[in-house]
């Protein structure tokens, strides 16, 4: 390669590393506005609820004083009856009675809301000025960790970039000598042939005076041969040395870039989810619970008839959740949090070697190193996990502080029978100015120690992931041979796991079986975020080819579960409904009549390939199934349709997305309904069906061109277990797993349920009996007490 063409490789391979990085540069200078933004909108939002119930104390107190004037004015008519025994009389009829009580009524009322004005002014707005200034303290301290990060971040990459240039510098350099050293081997070539040529013109019959001049000339040739040789000499052992610098620098980027890789990759994964877990949030949504709870006592004790209207909110402070809040701040910046693409090894100069030269002459050195990296690792996980327990439990402390349970006013609406006037008793315990100074200064000292730890704790792990990363290549690149046979046996196994059921994607067939097995019951499933770390975990077991979820433990969580699987179809390069069926399908959504709305939802479907209805029939079944436990998970068609909506169609550019996705999500909630009408069944289209048990059921052509049912399996049963109850003793089995009947024959029972079998009824059924009637029993579903059942 010639020397403008190397210069220019350079540049471009430069410049590409700047791009990516400047790129990683602008997204972590969004993060930070991202941030700060989220911070000046908690902080108007603390100030609005503030302007909000200051005002509301102003018009409870105005109300209160226009009850006590209405109250006066009627009982100062009263007192001022001239004939006093006329109107004890009057007081023993029941209309005066009445009339009483509404007096009293009305001045209880009046009490009531100076009360609630007194809340409002003294307990509830001091709550929110204390959440104010405790979130911008908090976010300031949370904001220098996190350019602690970033700067840490960014340190490492341009150690990554100092690392690559000493690389290249000295693989030119490897080059440059090479180069040179093939010129001295030709220089050397050239000579010898020169002397040899000049030797065969020399004859022996020449004259004495010329042999002096021949003397003298092979004299000066052998020098020249000498010279050359010893050029060669010492540029092949300048190449050798260039070489071997070449070989240690490539070692070094490679090194380098794994570490670089990690620490990005940590920071996206990890360190941005617990900057805002346990810093920028602490203690805010508690806080926040706290305060509104407290405006919820009061409402309701005020008047109990306004508790529907009073539902809503109260719902609204029980989903104040960090994690879920967490969760759709980085949905939607996405693009802000989402991790980069890994830094690629960029070779130079024609240089293919990707991996870690464990040859000698730095194999024994890279033995060496990695002993070294092991046994500093274990120093650093042990300290650092000392960190991290003084830091948990100095979590565990101030979210103890924020979580005290002080919110109850009840006691403010309590009155003697005397109907005296009522002195507001405000939470004492909570607003009382001793109490106070001394929980604000222990919390701002445990608050000071808790971040000091979180520091000490990210850049004690920060330091751990880059060691790892390197010790783990160097392991890796030491030791492959021995787990090459061990990794391919593991991998023909998962192969051969997939290729049992193509036609649904292992992550889909996998996911709904967990759930229908361990999940049907499970309060909010779909709707309730999982752990991302997880989420992550299990989708990277899946691409790797392998079943995470395989086998009967129930040791995940099963929102995580949930979370795969809503984030396969979201993944998807084509959603599930593919945009050019939009409009056809929206024009159904705007049929009144379901069941005609489902015959064209089938029209338009139909038209799909094969494999799109089949997933489409196997997840909507699955669907159905789960829907029908509503009662115990909270997730009727229609939430599962705003869970699965967006996933599974896309509202194409150009249309209102709020009114589509509306539409939208009353499609996916009538398939759900209407699936058996809308799906094709298995006679008519062969492939894997959903059965209810969780398993996958291969249907394929058969004499008669039917599936088997419960009915069909058994309708050449009679009643023969009748008849032969003299001849055997019923069978006990128990229920693994809960079963809802889907005809009239099928027995509905709960897990751990005991059951009575009579006889097979086929390799699926049992005939047997459950609190006292007589039905099917699937055998999936049930474990046989009696072991000489095969």
């Amino acid at each position: 390669m010639t020397s403008p063409a190397k210069f220019k490789k350079d540049k471009e391979i430069i410049a590409e590393y700047d791009t990516q990085v400047k790129e990683i540069r602008a997204q972590l200078t969004e993060q930070m506005k991202c941030l700060d933004q989220q911070c000046e909108l908690r902080v108007q939002l603390l100030q609005d609820l503030q302007d909000f119930f200051r005002k509301k104390a102003e018009i409870e107190m105005d109300y209160s004083r226009n009850l006590e004037k209405l109250a006066e004015r009627f009982l100062a008519k009263t007192r001022s009856t001239k004939d006093q025994q006329f109107k004890k009389d009057q007081n023993v009829l029941s209309p005066v009675n009445c009339w009483n009580l509404l007096l009293n009524q009305v001045k209880r009322e009046s009490r009531d809301h100076t009360t609630l004005s007194d809340i409002y002014l003294n307990n509830i707005i001091p709550r929110f000025v204390q959440v104010s200034e405790d979130s911008g303290r908090l976010f300031k301290k949370s904001k220098e960790v996190g350019q602690q990060l970033q700067d840490d971040l960014m340190k490492v990459l341009n150690e990554l970039y100092s690392v690559m240039k000493t690389y290249h510098m000295y693989n030119a350099d490897s080059i440059s000598a090479q180069s040179k050293l093939k010129e001295a081997e030709k220089q050397e070539e050239k000579q010898f042939g020169k002397s040899v040529k000049q030797e065969d013109r020399q004859t022996p019959r020449s004259p004495d005076s010329s042999s002096n001049v021949r003397i003298e000339e092979k004299h000066v040739r052998r020098s020249s041969v000498k010279k050359i040789e010893k050029m060669k000499e010492k540029r092949q052992a300048k190449y050798t040395e260039n070489k071997l610098k070449a070989i240690k620098a490539r070692n070094e980027y490679l090194l380098a870039l794994e570490a670089t890789n990690a620490s990005v990759f940590k920071y996206y994964i990890h360190d941005l989810s617990d900057l805002i877990d346990q810093c920028c949030d602490l203690g805010y949504h508690a806080s926040l619970n706290r305060a509104l709870r407290t405006f919820l006592s009061a409402e309701l004790n005020l008047e109990q008839s306004k508790h529907e209207g009073l539902d809503a909110i109260e719902n609204a402070v029980e989903n104040l959740d960090a994690t879920s809040d967490k969760q759709r701040l980085m949905e939607m910046y996405n693009n802000v949090f989402c991790p980069p693409m890994k830094f690629e090894f960029q070779p130079h100069m024609g240089d293919m070697a990707s991996q870690l030269c464990a040859q000698q002459p730095v194999q024994s050195e890279l033995v060496q190193r990695c002993q070294q990296l092991q046994s500093r690792l274990s120093t650093l996980k042990i300290e650092n996990e000392e960190v991290k327990k003084t830091m948990e439990a100095t979590l565990q402390t101030i979210q103890d502080i924020v979580t005290v349970e002080d919110f109850d006013v009840s006691d403010c609406f309590q009155y003697s029978n005397s109907m005296e006037s009522v002195k507001s008793t405000v939470s004492e315990t909570f607003m009382s100015k001793p109490s106070i100074a001394k929980r604000r200064a222990n919390q701002q000292e445990t608050e000071q120690f808790y971040f000091t730890k979180m520091k000490e704790y990210l850049e004690g792990r920060n330091l751990i992931t880059k060691l790892q990363a390197k010790h783990d290549l160097l392991q890796k690149t030491l030791g492959e041979s021995q787990r090459t046979d061990c990794s391919l046996a593991r991998r023909s196994s998962t192969v051969r796991k997939q290729d049992s059921s193509q036609a649904i994607p292992l992550v889909v067939e996998s996911c709904i079986r967990f759930i229908s097995r361990h999940g049907l019951q499970h309060e909010g499933i779909f709707r309730v975020s999982g752990s991302q770390v997880e989420v992550n975990d299990i989708k990277n077991a899946f691409e790797r080819g392998e079943d995470p979820l395989a086998g009967d433990q129930n040791d995940h969580d099963m929102d995580s579960i949930a979370g795969v699987l809503k984030l396969y179809f979201r993944g998807l390069e084509h959603p599930l409904f593919p945009k050019d069926i939009f409009h056809d399908l929206m024009a159904c959504v705007t049929m009144d009549n379901l069941q005609e709305r489902a015959l064209h939802i089938r029209k338009v479907l139909l038209v799909l390939p094969k494999p799109t209805l089949i997933i489409m029939r196997y997840l909507f079944a699955f669907l159905n199934h789960l829907s029908q436990f509503s009662e115990e998970n909270m997730m009727d068609p229609y939430n599962l349709a705003i869970c699965f909506g967006p996933s599974l169609m896309s509202v194409p550019e150009g249309h209102d997305q709020v009114s589509c996705q509306a539409h939208v999500n009353e499609l996916i909630k009538t398939t759900i309904i209407q699936h058996e009408n809308i799906f094709p069944s298995p006679r008519e289209l062969e492939g894997p069906v959903y059965s209810r048990g969780g398993s996958t059921e291969d249907y394929c052509d058969s004499p008669h061109g039917e599936t088997t049912s419960a009915e069909d399996s058994t309708q050449d049963v009679t009643t023969e277990h009748h008849t032969s109850d003299d001849e055997c003793e019923p069978i006990e089995a128990i229920a693994k797993f809960d079963y809802v009947g889907r005809t009239a024959r099928e027995l509905s029972f709960k897990k751990g349920a005991s059951l009575l079998l009579y006889q097979r009824a086929s390799d699926d059924w049992w005939e047997g009996r459950h609190n006292g009637i007589d039905g099917l029993i699937p055998h999936q579903y049930i474990v046989v007490q009696d072991t000489l059942i095969s």
